[in-house]
């Protein structure tokens, strides 16, 4: 079952979290000093997850910071962190909510489906589960650029002839012809020049420590949906637009079943912005470090005002903005 918003009076509100690849050091940091609802959030995580990751986000090192394990539960807490941070001091709520890949967690917890203790403890598994699932250096990513979906399909599906016992496929369809493919080291590679012949701008290999969202991933999906089990999930209290399907969802079971799904599924950005647009959508906020969503949001849907809450400055701004009235700044 999923729930979907399209009359006039639809929300127009949307709360969207990054995903992977927006960590820094010092990331939540301002929050923490300024926010009684910021130092609680990096307390229960650390408490949730045994060992002070807050100091890890805050002080690095960067080399460990990085690592996927730990990447995933630093952002999901920087993301809350400003959440209730913006709930505390705003009388902004969203209407529908949304996250790339990772960001689909942090979501889910301002849905009220997951709690943060079980999110952190499980985003920090997944990371492990999507490090353990393939050998350092047999993975790889890139970004094609200057693309639509179906010619980065068609050149990956050109890799796979070429090397039929390879994976390569789309992983992250972020929309403004820009897609990231994933799979075997090589035939990435050979996926990368067969999209700059159909007229790709450039391919460009990504540093990342595993070939995320394709085939490759299965046994962390296994492994994770193991995991998933033992959680308790709530329906969620307003959608949530999956990375899956782009659709709309708010039962529990489903929001869980998708989670599995989406670690070796593409994530649909693009159409996932195009449904929010559909839902009657015109105003998003990017909740966490930076603003890589609202840059895609604006290629994709140029109408939708997006603006940053990632720390007090940019929270602050919202204070006398009442729901639904932003100024029309982006981020």
């Amino acid at each position: 079952m999923s729930t979907e918003t399209t009359n006039p009076g639809a929300p127009r509100v949307a709360f969207l979290f990054p995903g992977q690849g927006s960590q820094k050091i010092g990331m939540g940091k301002a929050l923490v000093d300024a926010a009684p609802a910021a130092r609680a959030v990096f307390q229960e995580v650390d408490e949730a997850l045994g060992f002070s990751l807050s100091k890890l986000c805050f002080e690095g090192p960067e080399a460990e910071l990085t690592m996927t394990a730990n990447a995933q539960p630093a952002i999901l807490a920087t993301s809350i962190a400003a959440l209730r941070v913006l709930q505390s001091e705003t009388a902004l709520a969203p209407a529908v909510v949304a996250g790339h890949s990772l960001g689909e967690y942090s979501a889910l917890v301002a849905a009220g489906t997951l709690n943060l203790a079980d999110a952190a403890r499980v985003v920090r598994l997944r990371g492990q589960f999507m490090q353990d699932a393939v050998p350092a250096g047999v993975g790889a990513m890139a970004a094609i650029l200057g693309l639509e979906a179906a010619d980065a399909e068609a050149a990956c599906a050109d890799a796979r002839r070429e090397l039929p016992d390879e994976i390569v496929s789309p992983a992250n369809l972020n929309g403004g012809a820009q897609i990231v493919i994933a799979g075997h080291k090589r035939a990435v590679e050979r996926a990368c020049a067969a999209a700059q012949a159909r007229g790709a701008k450039r391919a460009i290999p990504l540093a990342v420590s595993a070939p995320f969202h394709c085939e490759l991933m299965r046994p962390a999906a296994d492994r994770l949906a193991v995991e998933l089990d033992r959680i308790d999930f709530q329906n969620a209290a307003v959608p949530v637009v999956a990375n899956v399907d782009a659709t709309p969802h708010q039962v529990g079971g489903e929001l869980r079943d998708l989670l599995v799904r989406q670690v070796t599924a593409p994530v649909r950005w693009e159409e996932s912005v195009r449904r929010l647009v559909e839902m009657g959508v015109s105003q998003a906020i990017e909740v966490g470090h930076g603003v890589v969503l609202a840059g895609l949001v604006r290629r994709i849907a140029p109408a939708v005002t997006v603006r940053a809450a990632s720390d007090p400055a940019s929270i602050a701004a919202f204070k006398n903005v009442a729901p639904g009235k932003e100024d029309g700044k982006h981020a």
